[in-house]
């Protein structure tokens, strides 16, 4: 055997030692062999996609047929988030919380739970303002102050500068200067593919039967709910039991470091 057949045998045990890790850890962090569980990490560089969802904007995420990422806004707000955190665990699945920043500085110990669980977490603005209506120094005072009441809830520390740079915009109105403002800050502006419409009151039911027809008319997508709605707390277990019993799959969605370009990591 030469030295460079013993440096690939060593390669390869060094590989399967991985995937061996890998199985396991994906094994102990969800028990429940039947649970619909996260797919993959993409993870995504606010410089290649610097703003995704196409109710808002022409480009997406590169997500395949029958993938899509969860997203809530609006919170935390402990009695509904907290009922969607546990549908989330029971099921294995990840998602995305673009946090209220007024709510952040209320509930800390449910941001750094979001944050625990391992769920990305995102910006919504300090108090849910039309950033449309209001100047544009007011606007970027929102923005800031959100970011930074965030940031001090799950770091206990203030800064402007966002430890995952996602953030989107309340109703989805932006302004061309902020849009490029939020770029020149690597700062990624998610929309949406579709949404549960869940600021309208209906039952749980109804919420159910809405969003899984937009599902299945999408095939995949940047899905939007509100973790602050009773109804949508109350709807999450049947509408995780969907994706699973029709073969969906859960892509969660992380910022890349500084200097990395998009990643697919299965």
């Amino acid at each position: 055997m030469n030295g460079r057949e013993s440096v690939l045998i060593v390669l390869k045990a060094a590989i399967v030692a991985l995937i061996a890790c890998t199985v396991a850890a994906q094994a102990e962090e969800c028990p429940r062999q039947d649970a619909l569980g996260t797919s993959r990490v993409l993870t995504v560089d606010p410089a290649t996609y610097p703003r995704v969802g196409v109710q808002s904007f022409p480009q997406t995420l590169p997500l395949e047929d029958h993938e899509v990422v969860l997203t809530f806004d609006d919170g935390p707000n402990p009695p509904t988030t907290s009922k969607i955190l546990a549908a989330l665990s029971r099921e294995c699945v990840r998602a995305t919380f673009f946090l209220i920043g007024q709510s952040a500085a209320t509930n800390p110990q449910l941001v750094r739970r979001i944050a625990a669980e391992g769920h990305t977490v995102g910006h919504h603005t300090w108090a849910h303002a039309d950033l449309k209506k209001i100047s544009n120094a007011a606007a970027i005072e929102q923005i800031d102050r959100g970011i930074a009441a965030d940031e001090m809830a799950l770091h206990g520390k203030a800064g402007s500068t966002p430890t995952t740079p996602f953030f989107r915009f309340p109703y989805f109105e932006s302004t061309p200067a902020l849009l490029d403002l939020l770029q020149s800050r690597g700062i990624a502006v998610f929309g949406a593919d579709f949404w549960a419409s869940d600021w309208n009151k209906m039952t749980p039911e109804q919420e159910l039967k809405l969003i899984s027809d937009r599902v299945k008319a999408a095939g995949k997508g940047i899905v939007l709910f509100h973790d602050t709605k009773a109804q949508t707390a109350a709807m999450m277990p049947d509408f995780l039991r969907y994706l699973r019993e029709n073969h969906y799959r859960v892509v969660h969605v992380v910022a890349a470091a500084p200097g990395k370009s998009v990643q697919r990591i299965p």
